[in-house]
């Protein structure tokens, strides 16, 4: 496969499904998480024995409040939204085991804000903090097609696990909750939390198709399976009305999400822009053991452009998923207190109006002193 063609491949499929730390959407826990080919698929496109070096930057700010489909816009003109500010980093490794293989191991941290009225007694608006690493993955990554028989179009299959590296019980001072009104410290909410106390399983596909000598197709699609059900963390939840007793422990839900689009090589040298639609859910029922405790079940559907620099060896791309539908369906704690109370109960989250993923990748050959600068476009 030669040069030019794997720029080409490492543009279409860069940010891959770059978001299971599936924390992604505001207050619905959709982690930023790359899937196990890492931040993008250009590691299929190594040859044996060669590197890859990534990082891959994600950012949000949440606000919008959505029962079902339906937003609350009073809560952001009455000034009584919930406000988050997550940044998150993926630094990732590739290596290519074979021409078909490779190896992947990603190291993620994350800085959160979260700022909110109800959380602080609703007398007055405070902001809670957190910082550090979040949940590790490691994954094996196997093309099903020769890639020296199909070099115009390739399924890959991953498989991986998450490890529980990142704090889940992250405190920090929430005001006027105490007794007599006082500063209490407790556990941040779930969706800024840097992890979420689970050992997972991680699987993944990447397609790639080349439709004309510019023009690719594109698709992905990832699944996280966390069998724990819950950990252990307090919510307090329980303390803001008697009927969220059984919100008062933080779930371990699972996440999935889909993307897919087409890639076109512009005249401009080093050039690709792309077009695609990306799908990222949190749902009410977890694949492998139970789902009880807190979670805020939630799916956004996104259009997401984007736009990639590249040469032999490295590759820049930006992408800008733009929110077209989000929901926030009952969870299974919402309906039972349905039942109990005979009362309709449809929890809220906060959605995000858009996301910016910042990537940036370089390859490593084994006689890398011969590899040409970082955008040398002689």
């Amino acid at each position: 496969m030669n040069t030019h063609y794997k720029s080409i491949l490492t543009l279409m499929l860069f940010a891959s499904l770059s978001t299971l730390q599936l924390r992604g959407q505001g207050c619905v826990a959709i982690r930023h998480f790359s899937s196990c080919g890492g931040n993008n698929l250009s590691s299929n496109l190594l040859s044996a024995g060669e590197w890859q070096i990534g990082m891959n930057y994600r950012y949000f700010k949440s606000f919008r409040h959505f029962r079902g489909t339906h937003e609350e816009p009073d809560r952001v003109s009455n000034e009584t939204e919930v406000i988050n500010h997550a940044h998150a980093w993926d630094f990732s490794v590739n290596y290519s085991l074979s021409n078909r293989m490779y190896a992947t191991a990603i190291l993620p941290f994350v800085v959160n804000t979260r700022s909110s009225l109800y959380e602080h007694g609703r007398e007055e608006r405070n902001t809670t903090f957190s910082r550090g690493l979040a949940d590790v993955r490691l994954g094996l990554g196997y093309w099903l097609f020769d890639p020296a028989r199909s070099p115009k179009g390739n399924l890959a299959l991953g498989l991986g696990v998450k490890l529980p590296t990142g704090d889940y019980n992250a405190t920090d001072i929430f005001y006027n909750v105490g007794p007599e009104g006082t500063p209490q410290v407790r556990p941040v909410d779930q969706s800024i939390q840097p992890g979420d106390g689970g050992f997972g399983l991680t699987v993944d596909l990447q397609f790639f198709q080349q439709l004309s000598p510019t023009l690719f197709a594109y698709a992905g699609a990832f699944y996280l399976a966390n069998p724990r059900e819950t950990n252990g963390v307090r919510t307090f939840r329980e303390t803001l009305s008697p009927i969220l007793q059984n919100e008062s422990i933080m779930s371990v839900p699972d996440q999935y999400g889909l993307r897919g689009g087409f890639s076109y090589n512009t005249p401009v040298p080093a050039l690709s822009v792309s077009i695609g639609a990306r799908y990222e859910a949190v749902p009410v029922e977890d694949l492998i053991g139970g789902s009880g405790g807190f979670r805020r079940p939630g799916e956004v559907l996104s259009l997401e452009p984007g736009l990639t620099l590249m040469n032999s060896r490295t590759t820049v791309s930006l992408s800008v998923p733009v929110a077209m539908l989000r929901n926030r369906p009952q969870s299974l704690t919402d309906l039972e207190t349905e039942q109990v109370t005979g009362q309709p109960r449809n929890g809220d989250a906060a959605f995000a109006d858009y996301l910016i993923n910042f990537s940036v990748a370089y390859r490593i050959a084994p006689d890398d002193a011969k590899a040409p600068a970082p955008f040398n476009l002689d």
